[in-house]
C-alpha cells in the first residue's frame, strides 16, 4: 500500500520508488509508488500535478487503498524523484482550506458542512441542518470567514479513532485527508458568490481572489 507522505508533510519534492508502470489508453501510464507526496483527487480536492522522474504526473486517484498515478510517459521501476507543481498545490490548498472556514462559519447558524467541491472556479460547500437553523446570507458567511482569515489561526492536526482531524486554533475539527494552509491568513480573501437553501440543504458557492 502506498505510503501517503502528504498526510503529515508539505514537502514538494522527495525520493520514492516505482513498484509498477503499466501502459493505459490514450498514451498514459499507470504508476504505483512505494510512497507519494502527490495528493490524489478526493474529498472535493483536485489532484496534484507534477513529475515522476522525467515523466509528467497528470492525475492521481485513490483505488483500493493505493494512490494511482497517471503519467504521460513510462517510468522505470526502482528509485525515482517526485516533484509537485508548487503553484497548483498552493491554489488547491487555499481553496480546500477556505471550504473548511466556510463550514465553520455555517455552524453558528445551525448548519453542518458535510461535503464540498474545492475545484477553482467551482468552489462550493453543501450544508445539512445541525440543529434549529437561522437565516444566513452571503454577507454573513463573508463576514464570518473574513474574521477567521484575519485571526491567522495556526493549523492543528491529530488522529482520533484512526481518523485524521484538522482544525485551526480552537475551531471545530473536521475529519479530512486534504492539504491545508499553516495559518488561516494564508487562505487570502474569500468571496461568497451565492447562498441558496433548497430541500433542507444549504449550498454556498465561493471564489478566492488571486494572490
Amino acid at each position: 500500500m502506498t505510503e501517503r507522505i502528504y498526510f503529515n508533510s508539505d514537502a514538494l519534492e522527495m525520493a520514492s520508488s516505482v513498484i509498477s508502470c503499466v501502459p493505459q489508453d490514450e498514451g498514459r501510464y499507470r504508476v504505483i509508488l512505494t510512497a507519494t507526496i502527490f495528493h490524489p483527487q478526493g474529498g472535493g480536492q483536485p489532484s496534484d500535478r507534477g513529475t515522476i522522474g522525467l515523466a509528467s504526473m497528470l492525475h492521481a486517484i485513490q483505488e483500493n487503498g493505493e494512490v494511482v498515478h497517471f503519467t504521460d510517459a513510462p517510468v522505470d521501476t526502482g528509485p525515482v524523484q517526485l516533484t509537485v507543481d508548487a503553484e497548483l498545490r498552493q491554489l488547491h490548498t487555499r481553496y480546500h482550506s477556505a471550504g473548511h472556514l466556510i463550514a465553520v462559519a455555517g455552524e453558528k447558524y445551525g448548519w453542518y458542512g458535510n461535503k464540498g467541491n474545492h475545484l477553482p472556479g467551482e468552489g462550493r460547500v453543501v450544508f445539512e441542518p445541525l440543529r434549529l437553523t437561522t437565516p444566513v446570507t452571503a454577507e454573513d458567511f463573508a463576514r464570518g470567514v473574513s474574521e477567521l482569515v484575519h485571526q491567522a489561526l495556526p493549523l492543528h492536526q491529530q488522529e482520533e479513532e484512526g481518523r485524521r482531524m484538522i482544525t485551526w486554533g480552537d475551531l471545530p475539527a473536521y475529519a479530512c485527508g486534504g492539504t491545508h494552509v499553516p495559518l488561516t491568513s494564508d487562505v487570502g480573501e474569500v468571496q461568497i458568490t451565492h447562498v441558496k437553501e433548497k430541500k433542507g440543504q444549504l449550498s454556498v458557492q465561493y471564489e478566492l481572489t488571486e494572490r
